[in-house]
């Protein structure tokens, strides 16, 4: 089985609901895999210190989890129109990896979740694609065939997959919402079958 890295840091759960509704997705497509890994908070004083194994969720990132999988789906919450700095954090650390190519040539695509509805979700979306633009990935959003895009009266851009969590952050996904995240994982898992070299023979069976 190939795998698709699920990547994301979730304060109050949204973008991790996000990420699962992506998992599915995913494996929903024949010989793809789902991994979900997430990073920890950060201090703004000082290097802070986690277990290696969070408390529950999605274990930690690590580079191997990057340089092993086929694609990428990277997620965030909104802060002020940017990633949130736990996953910028972890990003800043793939120097490694950029400077091998291990990134390079494949597939990515990102996903965010928002309290207000014009609280930053595009641009937030587009300060994910550039450091995976750095990196050589290939990107991905949804495309307009994907009905639910011109109907949504919640989260949905043609940039990658978007919630709408509301300014308590209770907000479930809608149902347009996950069909649009499921939309997303099958095309980043679709797309790593076609692309990557590993999988070749199984595009070919």
């Amino acid at each position: 089985m190939s795998e698709v890295l699920v990547l994301f840091y979730s304060r109050y759960g949204a973008t991790s609901a996000m990420a699962q509704q992506i998992a599915l997705g995913i494996e929903e497509v024949n010989g793809m895999q789902a991994r979900l890994r997430t990073v920890p908070a950060i201090s703004t004083v000082c290097e802070a210190t986690e277990d290696s194994i969070p408390d529950h969720g999605a274990p930690y990132a690590t580079l191997e989890d990057l340089r092993e999988c086929s694609a990428l789906a990277l997620g965030s919450p909104t802060r002020f129109g940017n990633m949130a700095a736990p996953l910028k954090y972890f990003i800043d650390s793939t120097s490694s990896l950029w400077l091998a190519g291990g990134l390079s040539g494949k597939p990515a695509t990102v996903f965010t979740s928002t309290s207000s509805l014009h609280g930053g979700q595009e641009t937030t979306l587009t300060s994910m694609m550039l450091p995976l633009m750095h990196h050589g990935m290939v990107l991905l959003g949804i495309p307009y065939t994907s009905t639910e895009l011109l109907h949504t009266q919640t989260g949905g851009t043609p940039y990658g997959s978007s919630h709408l969590a509301g300014v308590d952050s209770q907000n479930a996904l809608s149902e347009e919402e996950k069909i649009i995240c499921r939309v997303q994982g099958k095309r980043i898992a679709t797309a790593a079958l076609l692309l990557c070299p590993d999988n070749q023979e199984a595009v070919l069976r």
